[in-house]
């Protein structure tokens, strides 16, 4: 039977209604603070923790409920004669319920709080008590979340608080604490210029929404977000139409919306398989989407266009006429909304605005650990490039490689991108070999690749990758160089008349 319930609640959603169900059903409220104040003003029956343990709030409201009869109240084992006669002697309740959750810090950080603000805000009691609660789960009820409030009183009505219920809050309980406390090790981390990569990774994330399905239609996926959201993108986006996100959706949103992120200009890709198909700039959107899609209409087919800009009428339009799975924008305008939801099950997606940011990690689950990177982009520009061949490249030519080494920088290895007029024109990608992608990438370009500059991933480890380029016409070739056949490479480049540059930069994605 649940006699006592404590109640500190810093999200004060529908704790009034719950508090009031409790007290028809006779249970006794504990309380401190903001929400004793909020269930005495509806006129709820609440007999302060102070009160109760005879100590008053101490050190500006840092030590409110850190006391032994609170403590003990929780965690004592009720079926232990040892623990209920101690509670006796000492005057103790059993508190039989913890109704609890902690200031958002979160929340705070995530408007650029100062530190000595943000750490004022670390909870403490909360945290305690609602592990308390969950250790002692066979006896008390642990509540961290507002949405239990109805099954968790649907349950006392009916007077079948069963264990398993009590296990399902226990656990909520213990995630929300591991939640609250990794991120205040991220947060301090970051302020404290710590190791970016220290001997304990602690990462939290919270689930958004449940998926069709994950790669493959047997298993089953979820998607989840970080705690803080420091730039546009999968984690501010809303969907607006559409069926629901599988697994492999959110991979090509995730990869498309980066690539165009990158891009100053009016930018647009068409994504398949978490590859381009095609990614073009110009001076309005509506052009680099055109662009973008043509590139490789074939390849298109399904795919996930992204947009750097809003949608407008003109795309929708466009949009309306061929088969895609996704879009992407930070907005769409007046009207193209309207157009696009014609299509039943176009999935259409904002993200709110364009916002980039470099913190955090990329990571990889393997079995048995994670894998983690920093997220640092590399800048290049034509300072920091190195001319290798007797001709040196055009200004035009030193402007395409310029976008298609972005590019590259969002295609799977091994990348070989072909780009001329600020589009991709032939892209190469996931071969075993650097010449197959060459060979592909000639392929999709066709006769466009003449005049073209050629972008890769990583060095060219023989010539052949030189040769099969002048082939389809490439005139100017950027890559990391760095190959033990360096010299080799750039005689062929030399032979065919071509400039080449190295970046020292390699690009390469799994």
């Amino acid at each position: 039977m649940i006699k006592t319930a404590l109640i500190s609640v810093s999200d004060k959603e529908d704790i009034v209604d719950f508090a009031k169900e409790l007290s028809k059903l006779n249970i006794r409220i504990l309380s401190s603070g903001g929400t004793a104040d909020l269930l005495r003003k509806n006129k709820i029956p609440v007999t302060l923790i102070s009160d109760y343990i005879k100590t008053r709030e101490m050190l500006d409201g840092r030590v409110k409920t850190m006391h032994p009869k609170i403590q003990a109240g929780i965690l004592a084992v009720r079926e232990n004669k040892k623990h209920m006669l101690e509670l006796k002697k000492s005057d103790i309740l059993p508190i039989d319920m913890v109704v609890v959750n902690f200031y958002p810090f979160e929340n705070l950080i995530g408007k650029n709080t100062d530190i000595k603000t943000a750490v004022e805000s670390i909870d403490i009691g909360g945290p305690s008590m609602a592990r308390a609660a969950a250790k002692n789960f066979n006896d008390v009820i642990v509540v961290v979340d507002p949405k239990d409030y109805e099954p968790v009183m649907e349950s006392l009505k009916n007077k079948k608080t069963d264990l398993k219920l009590k296990e399902k809050l226990a656990l909520k309980a213990f995630g929300h604490t591991a939640r609250y406390d990794a991120i205040i090790n991220s947060y301090l981390r970051e302020k404290f210029n710590a190791d970016e990569f220290p001997e304990i990774l602690n990462l939290t994330f919270s689930k958004k929404q449940d998926l069709r399905y994950g790669e493959n239609p047997h298993q089953k996926a979820a998607f989840y977000l970080d705690p803080i959201i420091y730039e546009h993108g999968l984690g501010t986006m809303k969907q607006l139409h559409g069926k629901e996100l599988s697994f492999n959706n959110i991979l090509d949103i995730d990869n498309a919306f980066e690539l165009v992120k990158s891009f100053r200009q009016p930018a647009a890709t068409v994504v398949k398989h978490t590859n381009p198909s095609g990614c073009a700039i110009a001076d309005k959107i509506e052009d680099a989407f055109k662009k973008a899609y043509e590139a490789d209409t074939i390849s298109a087919f399904g795919g996930v266009v992204a947009l750097n800009r809003n949608c407008n009428k003109e795309i929708a339009e466009f949009l309306k006429n061929i088969f895609v799975e996704i879009v992407v924008c930070p907005k769409f305008e007046k009207g193209a909304l309207e157009i696009l939801k014609q299509k039943k099950n176009l999935r259409l997606l904002e993200t709110g605005g364009i916002k980039v940011s470099e913190k955090g990690y990329y990571s990889s689950k393997v079995v048995g650990g994670l894998l983690a990177q920093s997220r640092n982009k590399p800048v290049l520009n034509k300072k920091n490039i190195k001319i290798v061949t007797k001709r040196k490249p055009t200004e035009e030519e030193l402007r395409q490689m310029m976008f298609a080494f972005n590019v590259t920088y969002h295609t799977k290895s091994n990348a070989i991108i072909f780009a001329k007029g600020n589009v991709t024109v032939g892209i190469g990608a996931g071969q075993m070999s650097r010449v197959d992608s060459v060979k592909i990438a000639a392929q999709k370009a066709d006769s466009r690749a003449k005049g073209a500059v050629m972008s890769s991933d990583a060095f060219f480890p023989f010539r052949d990758g030189i040769d099969e380029a002048a082939k389809a016409g490439i005139t100017a070739i950027i890559h990391p160089g760095g190959s033990i056949r360096d010299d080799e490479v750039i005689k062929a480049a030399n032979e065919h008349n071509m400039a080449m540059v190295f970046t020292g930069i390699r690009l390469f994605w799994h």
